[in-house]
């Protein structure tokens, strides 16, 4: 999953980051509130963590631009006005969590992870296909009861999939959600941890592939037999 963090403390903008990065998150990340939205408008992101006082301009600015612009990625604001009617102006405002500083980062991560299943329309946290399991919560996947020693980047691949499976997902579209802009992916990249998070799913057992090859389209998670 691939997530747009915009906070002007550069202190907890750096330790909000290096812990989703730790689980598994591409980050992009700003302190500048004109620059967050250039980048919420340009970027495909899967999550917006949004402070909501910030220089240049104001997360719920930011926000009704997004909106009104057609982005319905979902928003989490970070604030440290804890009254119900700031909590309710930024729910109106098209917010679809809030959460007041400080924080747990536990519970950050838990609330991202939830906003992130959603916009996929799945509810639980753990995802199933045939006998491959996957925990958005732990990070974890397993095959036939066997765990899967899966790097931070074959997880996230794995989780992205299993969040569309059944629908073709095209390269792009992984690079997109899968890689933050300090990451420039070569053209050859995708297809190399494929290629590699299929071996390892075969490995922990003798099923049938799951990870399938459209030819000229991408890929497709789907296990039905074929």
């Amino acid at each position: 999953m691939r997530l747009l963090l915009v906070e002007d403390s550069e202190r907890l903008r750096a330790a909000v980051a290096r812990a989703l990065r730790q689980s598994g998150y591409a980050v992009d990340d700003t302190g500048d509130g004109g620059d967050g939205l250039f980048m919420a408008k340009e970027n495909t992101y899967d999550v917006v963590v949004l402070d909501i006082m910030l220089p240049t301009r104001d997360g719920l600015s930011i926000l009704t631009a997004m909106r009104e612009g057609g982005k319905d990625t979902p928003v989490l604001f970070l604030t440290a006005k804890d009254t119900v009617p700031d909590r309710v102006n930024g729910l109106r405002s098209g917010a679809d969590d809030y959460l007041v500083k400080p924080f747990a980062l536990e519970e950050l991560l838990a609330r991202i992870d939830a906003l992130a299943r959603r916009s996929y329309q799945k509810a639980a946290p753990k995802l199933t296909a045939g006998d491959l399991e996957v925990d958005t919560a732990a990070k974890v996947a397993q095959r036939a009861g066997q765990p899967l020693d899966l790097t931070a980047r074959e997880y996230a691949i794995l989780e992205y999939l299993m969040l569309r499976q059944g629908a073709v997902v095209t390269r792009t579209e992984i690079e997109e959600h899968i890689y933050d802009e300090l990451v420039s992916p070569m053209s050859n990249v995708v297809d190399s941890a494929i290629c590699m998070l299929r071996r390892k799913l075969a490995v922990a057992t003798d099923s049938a592939p799951l990870i399938h090859t459209r030819r000229g389209q991408g890929y497709i998670l789907d296990a039905r037999p074929r």
